[in-house]
């Protein structure tokens, strides 16, 4: 009887020492991907699948604390990959990051022609409502500030949202996003660290409206069968928020590094993000799109400021919108 357990002890053994050897990638993500019920689970699974290695997450808050952290650590930092800085924070962040050598067809509504940074999802920010509770919505930020309704929104700050926001009306209106923003002040409910607080305040019913994405009624129409909630179209158009992943230039997994970066953009990895991570993948799956995906709006003009033009705006636009909610 002590052959078997020998047996089974050398298994255990060698499959420790196995696991020992296998290189490790250290990716960097914010905390809603690697949630159980986003794409961190599902991509780690079939990437470790194939690669031999360790995928291991570390998601120290939102984008904003993606990118404090790796600026703290420069080239000192032991993250391989990040995932999920978007084009108002990479300016940034591009001194750090090396190429990422994946070509492939992207579906965005713009063009896109960047070395370091690899989109793999995207969407509009939108205000979303409850129609049963708001038959018509208002359809410009001017139409928001001359209604009664109550909207949550999200510190730019701390939350990509937040900042897209921002970014948003700065592109819209320019050198009247001062004007915007007195407008709206009376209307803003609370602000919010992040998204997850201000959508719940909306679905409890503590606001009429709250800063989305336009893909957000898919999740309640896929995953609840609800079909009330839906995203308002805005005359001045709506700001793309383009999610990106790079190398860490001081990586010492390139080669498993730049591994992991083509399978973000392969079908595998596409097909998994829009029902979890509830945004446009960045190259359309072969599988195509649930049918909840089909009827959501889609604005014209999509609004982006570039990288170069995000980092310039972005300390005037937060002095101009702390002015405005501080009256």
């Amino acid at each position: 009887m002590r052959y078997p357990t020998l047996a089974a002890g050398l298994f255990m053994a060698s499959a420790m020492a196995a696991q020992a050897q296998a290189p490790v990638l250290h990716v960097l993500t914010y905390d809603s991907f690697v949630a159980e019920w986003g794409p961190g689970p599902q991509i780690e699974a079939a990437f470790e699948a194939d690669c031999g290695c360790d995928l291991q997450f570390a998601a120290p808050g939102d984008a904003a604390a993606m990118l404090s952290r790796l600026l703290l650590e420069g080239a000192r930092t032991d993250v391989d990959v990040v995932v999920g800085l978007d084009t108002n924070l990479i300016a940034q962040a591009g001194p750090l990051m090396a190429p990422h050598g994946v070509e492939t067809a992207l579906d965005l509504p713009i063009a896109w022609d960047d070395p370091l940074f690899l989109p793999y999802d995207w969407s509009w920010f939108a205000f979303v409502y409850d129609t049963t509770r708001l038959a018509t919505p208002p359809a410009s930020f001017r139409e928001l500030i001359d209604s009664d309704l109550s909207v949550v929104i999200q510190d730019p700050r701390s939350s990509t949202p937040g900042l897209g926001l921002l970014m948003w009306v700065k592109a819209a209106y320019g050198d009247e996003a001062a004007a915007i923003w007195q407008g709206l002040a009376p209307r803003i409910l609370t602000v919010t660290p992040g998204w997850s607080e201000a959508y719940g305040l909306f679905l409890e019913g503590e606001a009429d409206m709250v800063l989305s994405y336009t893909t957000s009624p898919a999740y309640h129409i896929i995953a609840e069968g609800d079909a009330t909630k839906a995203a308002a179209r805005f005359d001045e158009g709506h700001y793309l928020q383009v999610e990106v992943a790079s190398i860490v230039a001081s990586t010492d997994q390139p080669e498993l590094a730049r591994q992991f970066m083509a399978f973000l953009a392969s079908d595998a990895a596409q097909a998994i993000l829009p029902e979890t991570n509830w945004m446009y993948p960045a190259v359309l799956p072969e599988s195509g799109l649930a049918e909840g995906f089909q009827g959501l709006i889609r604005p014209e003009p999509s609004l982006l400021l570039s990288a170069d033009e995000a980092l310039t705006l972005r300390d005037p636009a937060l002095a101009e919108w702390r002015e405005a909610l501080a009256q």
